[in-house]
């Protein structure tokens, strides 16, 4: 375990020098892109390792235990966010919005204990993978979308003005969110539709309201509510980043929260 949780530690070290030099970039107006995208690969290189490592001594993938449901869920996340830094170079600077909030989730994962979890045996399935990988593009896509929400809500408060006009008008950061959250409803849906699959082999019902599948719902019908709200009343885009950032504190919560309340057989393993 020690040399797992080196490579991860190191992993973490290089997200948070990635953070720092988006912060630190946007702040003094330069544009290090470059070095930003090498240090988010690195780290996901290194955490890939890590992952790795413990998924070959435990003999199952990291979703267990609170430790491997926020390292595994950091690695998505971060790759998610790599890919479209990548691929959509004029919102590159929205990092100094997304990185921050990745802290959190680093931090929490540094004073979890990284100790070992039972592996159920409704968990021996190929739905429980396609499952929780649904689940993890989902996150992804909204975290993209709070990213370009935080930087519409920057402008409109007057903060870094100057400095965020590298990134396309608030407009077109709405219209990018707003497609970002359209795949989220995608990914989600069908992850509800894999997970009911799931829970009929596992447990012989579809459905039965459990904390986790109550919140996943809520999860749903906010995102619903948010993409709704607006195609049909054609809402600013500061409404909609507000929006937006609610749809990813739900989905936070339900990820993240209710596995700590949970006692029932279904208890968050993402």
């Amino acid at each position: 375990m020690e040399q797992e949780l080196q490579v991860l530690w190191a992993a973490i070290v290089t997200y948070v020098v990635a953070g720092v030099v988006s912060v630190v970039s946007v702040a003094l107006g330069k544009r290090p892109e470059r070095t930003v995208l090498a240090l988010m690969l690195g780290a996901l290189a290194l955490h890939t390792f890590s992952l790795g490592i413990r998924w070959e001594r435990l003999g199952h993938g990291p979703f267990i235990t609170m430790f491997e449901i926020l390292s595994s869920n950091v690695w998505s996340l971060m790759l998610a966010y790599s890919i479209v830094y990548w691929w959509l170079p004029r919102i590159r600077a929205s990092a100094a919005v997304v990185l921050p909030i990745m802290f959190v989730m680093m931090g929490w994962l540094m004073v979890v204990h990284p100790g070992e979890g039972h592996y159920p045996a409704t968990y021996h399935t190929p739905w429980l993978y396609i499952h929780i990988g649904l689940g993890k593009v989902f996150l992804g896509a909204v975290l993209v979308a709070v990213g370009l929400a935080g930087v519409v809500l920057l402008r409109r408060a007057g903060l870094g003005v100057a400095r965020l006009a590298v990134l396309p008008g608030d407009k077109q950061l709405d219209e990018l969110a707003f497609r970002c959250m359209a795949i989220g409803l995608v990914f989600h849906t069908l992850m509800l539709i894999a997970g009911a699959i799931w829970a009929q082999d596992a447990w012989g019902r579809y459905w039965d309201w459990d904390p986790l599948e109550t919140w996943a719902f809520l999860t749903w019908l906010t995102l619903v509510f948010t993409i709704h709200a607006r195609v049909t009343y054609r809402i600013s885009p500061p409404v909609h980043a507000v929006m937006i950032l609610g749809v990813f504190v739900v989905a936070y919560l339900t990820f993240f929260g209710v596995p700590f309340v949970s006692q029932v057989p279904h208890q968050g393993a993402v």
